[in-house]
């Protein structure tokens, strides 16, 4: 891959580096520590129900052809993380999904996974059943999709759904996380974490339900470690309430634009929104800042 970091473009705004350009002045620094790169995908990657434009897939190759570890960490199942890694060009590394519930490491033939920290989902299933139970369950099938208590609209899941003919379906085997959708779901979200789970509102019909003291940071740090990476070494970069423990776990932390002010509260810096495409800009101004 080309060096010449001259050959970039602007996209209103926002910088960003040809996949031909992509090689970044600090690469070519002696003594460089690759750092470790944690990305959440919706909000910060992407607009919601679209895939990580040009822009964004341009900047993550730019960081990647410089060395460093780009890490997606989101709340979707590990299905929908392989398929958000794949697409920007991430075929060897690491990825973290169902909100740190799940991590796996990528080969170019598949994926190994290295951790599934269970949730007891039947106490879940029944709160749900008992106070709320028009809203739909869905159980996460490491790897391949869900069980569901009723189908879930078009594109919602990521992976094959099977529908259970009873409650005790959804845990009768082990699952990571549950997700409760349904209209208002998110007011559950208290009562679920006073039953002692976590619970991440992540839409007003949606809330993503893990083992207590889960979260994308728990999983983050044994990457981390893993990889021997320094921790004033590691970014992060996330929009929503789940990526609060990652921003806090960062050596620098970047909130998107139109985060919630908890969320811009606890970063280092605030970035331009998804719409500006402000986790490109965000990437490339990693790769122009001196090193840790």
């Amino acid at each position: 891959m080309g060096k010449d970091v001259r050959n970039t473009y602007h996209q209103g705004n926002i910088v960003t580096a040809t996949a031909s350009g992509a090689t970044a002045a600090l690469s070519g620094e002696p003594g460089r520590t690759p750092a470790l790169v944690a990305c959440d995908v919706t909000g910060t990657l992407a607009r919601p129900g679209r895939r990580p434009g040009a822009a964004v897939l341009d900047a993550v190759a730019a960081v990647r052809a410089a060395g460093h570890h780009v890490v997606i960490a989101t709340g979707r199942s590990l299905v929908g993380a392989v398929q958000v890694a794949r697409h920007l060009g991430v075929r060897e590394g690491w990825v973290v999904a169902a909100n740190g519930a799940v991590r796996a490491q990528l080969h170019r033939d598949g994926f190994t996974v290295a951790e599934v920290v269970p949730l007891d989902a039947e106490p879940v299933v029944r709160l749900v059943s008992r106070t709320r139970p028009d809203l739909r369950v869905a159980a996460e099938v490491v790897g391949t999709g869900y069980r569901v208590s009723d189908r879930f609209p078009a594109q919602q899941l990521a992976g094959y759904q099977e529908v259970v003919g009873e409650a005790a379906g959804l845990w009768s085997r082990p699952t990571p996380r549950l997700v409760v959708h349904g209209q208002w779901a998110q007011r559950l979200a208290p009562t679920l974490r006073a039953a002692g789970v976590t619970a991440h509102p992540v839409r007003v019909d949606w809330v993503d339900v893990t083992a207590p003291g889960v979260s994308k940071a728990t999983a983050l740090e044994h990457i981390r470690a893993e990889l021997g990476t320094a921790r004033s070494a590691t970014y992060a970069l996330g929009d929503g309430e789940s990526d609060l423990e990652m921003l806090a776990w960062a050596g620098t932390a970047i909130a998107m634009g139109q985060a919630p002010e908890a969320v811009r509260a606890v970063a280092d810096r605030v970035t331009g929104t998804v719409d500006d495409d402000g986790a490109a800009a965000a990437l490339l101004d990693l790769l122009r800042r001196p090193a840790a």
